[in-house]
């Protein structure tokens, strides 16, 4: 067979962006090139022609063009057009399978439900077939060639890309902003203050974050995409409510991510943003709640007290904190119906609306309390305090109150309920005396925590009558802040050994130090260096201590602060602050000291072995 009778090959590969764009326009690159052959050859033709009229005097062929046939151009046209049609084919299918997928359905829920799928689908297809800096691109305004970058503007109507001077036109007349740059960290300054933040938040953790940290502290960023929590454990879902809580995130819509049928734990750790009818839901929801706790609960009205009395839901712990406009009068009227199941009642910042007439209720209504805290209450007085020695069943009590009681009141509170109680806390109680600390000596025997704050009269004499030769075990939470002598003349001198003083330290480490796991002396200012020394000497060991706030006791040294890293192997956190003997301290491997006042900053994390 001779060459010119073999069948022509057709040989394909890929398009060039221009083949592309060509055939986009119904242009043919096999007819432009025919056309270019053609008008060689009749360029070729003339010369000939021209040379040979020369040569022999006679007159020029006429030129004539090599054009292609109409079934030529007709078969072009159809292969554009089917190439056209492959390619919107091909796009169609592309938008088919991102309306499938589960990004496009957030992406909408982002959006607006009620946008087109097929545009907000056809825009992602856009935005995935973007050119790429470096390409070559043509300007959807001017139809002008540029080459994209990274800084190229899209078309208002999202049909392309913007030349430079269409997007510098477009931006003087008010177009879309650009998006704000990236505002700096701070760097090793604002990661040092964020870890410091987190000690100070009790948060805080030496190394990589474990991996559930992560994953709370990822969820908490996308909250907004969550449909439920799943079958978490509770201590997951807690941790999660605590970091939403953190974060203002805690709303009308993510409260629902906590509220099961099933559960019997509801913890909202900042109500803030809850309605009344946000707060009726829980109740609605979870029928089998047992311990619900509320903090920032302003909207916890008489309405939505109405509602759980109206509901069988018997709780056996109940923590409201901030529901300053609930009524007494429901208070006495939720006790005397619901009570009887009840055994830890904690109520915080109810200004005048909880009162003595509730206190008088729980020692009939409330067969079971056990736990009753009262805190910056400004209604109990003296008489609500003696309501309390009725309760008979009292474990743990602690108190905050704004009005003024008579020690005797406490005396006689202890020598009622005093012998089984395990937490006894008095808060900001400048005027009780000596006779407090000799009644907890002589009707104490159970006690595990012993808080009194404030103190102005208690003596050194009296704590260590208290310690020493005490019956009750050893505590585990001792916290004597600011229990001192406060005069302002001559805050140093302290002829009367007024507050926890040098004696009185010396006991309660002799009593309960082998099995104390926090103690706060914070502001007890006339401990001497020598008492810490002797506390804190090379052969005294106190394995149980995680937690020391020696805060403002200006004796401590670093002689002093060294001592107790060495007596104290599982201390995790001591603070400082005040202490301005304190200057150059080596901080053993994963301790933490707070307060240290050097440039350094508040914190030093120690890596000395």
């Amino acid at each position: 067979m001779s060459r010119q009778n073999q069948p022509a090959r057709r040989i394909q590969g890929p398009q060039s962006a221009l083949t592309d764009f060509l055939a986009s326009h119904n242009i043919s690159a096999n007819q432009i090139r025919l056309d270019a052959d053609a008008r060689r050859r009749a360029a070729q033709q003339g010369q000939d022609g021209q040379q040979n009229g020369a040569d022999a005097g006679t007159s020029t062929a006429p030129i004539t063009l090599d054009l292609p046939s109409p079934e030529t151009a007709r078969l072009d046209e159809t292969e554009a057009r089917t190439r056209g049609g492959k390619r919107r084919k091909a796009e169609q299918t592309a938008i088919d399978k991102i309306k499938a997928s589960k990004k496009f359905q957030r992406r909408k829920r982002q959006v607006d439900d009620s946008e087109d799928d097929d545009d907000l689908a056809r825009a992602i297809f856009q935005e995935r077939s973007a050119p790429l800096p470096g390409q070559m691109e043509n300007c959807a305004i001017c139809g002008k060639r540029f080459t994209v970058t990274p800084y190229s503007r899209a078309a208002p109507d999202g049909g392309g890309l913007l030349c430079t001077p269409c997007g510098k036109e477009l931006q003087q007349e008010g177009g879309p902003p650009k998006k704000k740059p990236k505002r700096a960290t701070g760097g090793a300054v604002g990661r040092r203050r964020q870890q410091q933040s987190d000690i100070l938040d009790g948060t805080y953790h030496r190394g990589a974050k474990p991996l559930m940290t992560l994953c709370i502290e990822k969820l908490t960023k996308h909250i907004d995409l969550a449909d439920e929590l799943g079958d978490l454990p509770p201590m997951i879902i807690d941790k999660i409510a605590r970091n939403l809580s953190k974060h203002r995130l805690l709303d009308s819509r993510t409260l629902g991510l906590f509220l099961t049928p099933t559960a019997e734990d509801v913890h909202v750790y900042d109500g803030a943003k809850l309605s009344s009818e946000d707060l009726i839901r829980i109740f609605q929801t979870v029928p089998a709640l047992k311990n619900l706790k509320i903090r920032n609960g302003i909207q916890f009205k008489d309405e939505v007290m109405d509602y759980l009395l109206s509901r069988d839901i018997e709780l056996e712990s109940f923590y409201l904190h901030g529901a300053n406009l609930l009524s007494e009068e429901k208070w006495i009227q939720y006790l005397q119906e619901k009570g009887r199941s009840l055994q830890s009642l904690r109520v915080y910042f109810t200004d005048k609306h909880f009162g003595d007439g509730v206190l008088a209720t729980l020692s009939t209504a409330c067969p079971s309390l056990k736990r009753l805290k009262v805190t910056h209450n400004q209604a109990v007085s003296a008489e609500g305090i003696k309501n309390i020695g009725q309760i008979k069943t009292l474990r743990h009590l602690s108190l905050d109150l704004h009005k003024k009681v008579h020690p005797d009141i406490y005396v006689s509170l202890l020598s009622e309920i005093g012998y089984d109680l395990q937490t006894f806390s008095l808060t900001r109680v400048p005027d009780i005396d000596n006779t407090v600390l000799d009644a907890l000596h002589n009707n104490c025997k159970s006690l595990q925590k012993l808080r009194i704050t404030d103190s102005e009269v208690m003596t050194d004499e009296g704590f260590a009558r208290l310690f020493n030769g005490w019956e009750n075990k050893p505590l585990r939470f001792i916290d004597f802040q600011k229990c001192r002598q406060l005069d302002a003349g001559q805050p140093r001198e302290n002829p009367d050994n007024t507050g926890l003083c040098s004696n009185g330290f010396k006991a309660m480490m002799a009593h309960s130090g082998r099995y104390l796991v926090d103690v706060n002396v914070h502001a007890c200012r006339h401990i001497s260096a020598a008492a810490f020394e002797e506390v804190f000497a090379a052969d005294k060991v106190y394995p149980d201590l995680k937690n020391l706030e020696i805060s403002f006791c200006e004796e401590v040294t670093d002689f002093i602060v060294g001592s107790i890293f060495r007596s104290c192997p599982n201390l995790h956190e001591l603070n400082v602050f005040g202490c301005m003997k304190v200057k150059d301290v080596r901080v053993p491997m994963g301790k933490i000291l707070v307060g240290v006042p050097n440039a350094l900053g508040m914190v030093i994390e120690g890596d000395d072995d």
